[in-house]
């Protein structure tokens, strides 16, 4: 007898099926669980969590490889508790043990780990200084990668070649990378059109553009991006660069003019947020409980 009942799918599973059916699938970042349930109120399918966003909004610091997995692993808990929507996590280099990292967060609710060919003091993909580690340095981190996942964690391998050794031995990494099992490439801080169509015409995995505010890459879109054959489109920080905005300028007015009447118009409403939250059915089953306690 066979058994009916089918299983849910995975949160591997869900980023595949997401990909499959939205192209370019794109990506936004959720810098904590709240922020996710915004982005799946909003219609995304997926989730990024940047090592930035870990660094910045976690522990107020730079991107700078200060963070720990520990750290990442927390966050990513919080999230993946909070929504159903698969997350594609930044690992940077992938710590001390890039298999033990695969792990971790696959445990923890990610769908797929990022994992970058950066030295281990990373900068960010659109600073000057990059150093990269030698090809089979970072073949060993996927290898390793690839080997310390228990299911179908999909693994992302993010090259920073085009700023320090030009386009084609960015596409020579990636091409490298994708034979040694990555199952997605991520090509970071390309200029042009031209650039993306080059690379994705001799990649045969999907690839991701960041399109990062106030970076290198322009803010390309959709459209464009699709016409040059990528399929992830990645917005890292984008809500919470507004968020941070946002909040400085409600600080402001309520430090200089004693009030927030000004801002008013501007904030989430408390019913908004209830609504997001759900509220009142975690109301009711608190009710609920306290009702057959008292009932005892």
């Amino acid at each position: 007898m066979t058994n009916s009942i089918e299983q849910e799918p995975s949160s591997a599973g869900r980023l595949r099926a997401a990909l499959s059916e939205e192209n370019p699938l794109q990506i936004v970042g959720a810098v904590n669980a709240f922020s996710a349930l915004l982005a799946e109120r909003a219609g995304f399918r997926a989730l990024y969590l940047s090592g930035a966003g870990v660094a910045n909004a976690s522990y107020g610091i730079p991107d700078l490889a200060m963070t720990t997995l520990e750290n990442v692993i927390e966050d990513t808990r919080r999230i993946s508790g909070a929504s159903p929507l698969p997350i594609l996590v930044d690992v940077d280099t992938g710590f001390d043990d890039p298999a033990a990292t695969a792990q971790a967060l696959e445990n923890a609710g990610a769908a797929a780990i990022q994992i970058e060919d950066q030295v281990a003091s990373k900068r960010c993909g659109h600073r000057p200084n990059k150093v990269l580690v030698p090809t089979k340095d970072m073949a060993q981190r996927l290898e390793q990668s690839i080997a310390g996942r228990k299911q179908d964690l999909m693994i992302m391998a993010r090259t920073d070649a085009v700023a320090v050794d030009g386009l084609d031995a960015a596409i020579e990494r990636a091409r490298t990378y994708a034979k040694c099992g990555a199952d997605l490439i991520f090509a970071e801080a390309l200029q042009s059109l031209e650039d993306f169509k080059t690379f994705t015409g001799e990649v045969d995995v999907p690839v991701l553009a960041n399109i990062t505010e106030f970076g290198k890459t322009p803010l390309f879109s959709l459209d464009e991006l699709r016409e040059a054959g990528i399929r992830m489109v990645l917005y890292p920080l984008s809500a919470f660069r507004a968020m941070s905005a946002a909040a400085l300028s409600t600080y402001r007015e309520i430090r200089m003019k004693g009030s927030q009447q000004g801002v008013l118009a501007q904030m989430q409403t408390r019913e908004e947020l209830y609504d997001i939250l759900d509220y009142e059915s975690f109301e009711r089953a608190i009710d609920e409980t306290l009702r057959k306690g008292e009932s005892k």
